[in-house]
């Protein structure tokens, strides 16, 4: 047994011992030998011989609950909570609601430590119904509905995330808008891999009516749109993005030049890069611009707008955009070694995250609308390619 431990129960082993003996006065006057009774001494000796589960529940069984100790023992049990020792939390918690004399203040205390222990513990069924049996108490009501939100979260459960989020909404002043739009979303891309369009374009409707700014609906109905051929209703979905978080551009690009070259209307296309390099910075806009360009059959003008950008902010993708933008109309050995070149680019972006959470610092190479490391929403964020970004 670990000193921290040793410490940690040597209180409780003290209270249980004062409280003995004070049981012992009130009732003879005086402290008789026997005050500390053998099961007292057994306990000390397990704690003692490093055995602190059978210490832990012959103090609990010894001692009898009330106000002067309970508080002791459900910090103890969070404590070992937070040491990850759920089992040792599950069962303080577990003989505390199991005391008839337990105030109904402390047994909600306790019902609430008890979820909070399955929580961590990954045991979600048995939190969850813990959880739901403080929905109707006012002290417990909105940490009961946050736990039950996050159980949802994790187990995809869309539609219960979306009546506990407005059921949070409905008890607090915290607004709920931004994560009800990801639910819809989430509850839309299942739609989408069903090949069930309509029933999605609904859902994506009902998240911009919660967030206006939610930029992975209109992403999405981009990509139905596209999909279903109607490029200029995708054109005006994918420049929502810019208006909503200008930090997503670069994940409307592709799909936007594929649009307006399918309209044959690449030039308008052009205008709009045009427009937003005057708004905002990073070198994703640039590559698009020259592949763009390269498209309009002027690929010296294509590489010379690189050039330009990789003489003001060195980058892994404008140095691979200017070599494939070379490799076009080299022959021989110079289009061997460019072709080398283009190889280890493409490695080395490949290897490299692309995208960052702005709250935990997470790097990864796909878009998690949910962050996987701080689970907050909307937080990863796509890199703009730059040396200080990508390796800072």
């Amino acid at each position: 047994m670990d000193i921290a431990l040793l410490f940690l129960l040597l209180p409780v082993a003290a209270v249980s011992g004062w409280w003995l003996g004070k049981r012992n006065i009130d009732i003879s006057g005086s402290q008789s030998s026997a005050g500390l009774s053998s099961e007292y001494f057994a306990g000390l000796n397990y704690l003692l011989n490093e055995q602190p589960d059978k210490a832990i529940d012959v103090f609990i069984k010894m001692l009898e609950i009330n106000s002067d100790t309970v508080e002791t023992y459900l910090a103890l049990g969070n404590l070992f909570r937070r040491r990850g020792e759920g089992d040792r939390a599950i069962r303080i918690h577990q003989n505390l609601i199991a005391r008839p004399t337990l105030s109904k203040t402390h047994r909600t205390q306790a019902v609430y430590e008890l979820g909070k222990d399955y929580m961590c513990a990954g045991i979600l069924g048995r939190a969850e119904t813990l959880f739901l049996k403080l929905v109707d108490d006012k002290i417990h009501r909105i940490a009961a509905l946050r736990n039950l939100l996050d159980i949802y979260q994790q187990e995809r459960d869309w539609n219960q995330s979306i009546t506990t989020a407005r059921k949070i909404e409905r008890y607090s002043n915290q607004k709920m808008g931004t994560e009800i739009a990801q639910y819809y979303c989430e509850q839309a891309e299942i739609a989408m891999k069903n090949i069930e369009h309509q029933v999605a374009m609904k859902l994506l409707k009902k998240a911009l009516s919660h967030d206006k700014r939610c930029v992975r609906a209109s992403l999405l109905i981009g990509n139905i749109e596209k999909a279903n051929g109607n490029h200029k209703a995708a054109i005006r979905a994918f420049k929502q993005v810019e208006n909503q978080n200008a930090n997503y551009i670069s994940e409307a690009l592709e799909p936007m030049v594929a649009c307006h070259e399918a309209l044959g209307k690449i030039d308008e296309m052009a205008d709009y890069l045009n427009q937003v390099l005057k708004q905002h910075d990073g070198i994703t806009p640039i590559v698009a611009l020259s592949e763009v360009t390269r498209l309009q059959h002027d690929e010296k003008a294509a590489a010379d707008q690189i050039m330009q950008s990789l003489q003001r902010t060195p980058s892994i993708s404008g140095l691979s955009q200017l070599i494939k933008l070379n490799l076009i109309n080299s022959q021989g050995k110079m289009r061997e070694q460019l072709s080398i070149l283009n190889d280890i680019m493409t490695k080395l972006i490949d290897n490299n995250p692309i995208y960052k959470c702005s709250n935990c610092g997470f790097r990864g190479k796909s878009l998690h609308w949910h962050c996987p490391t701080c689970r907050q929403w909307c937080s990863v964020k796509p890199i703009q390619f730059r040396e200080k970004d990508k390796y800072s």
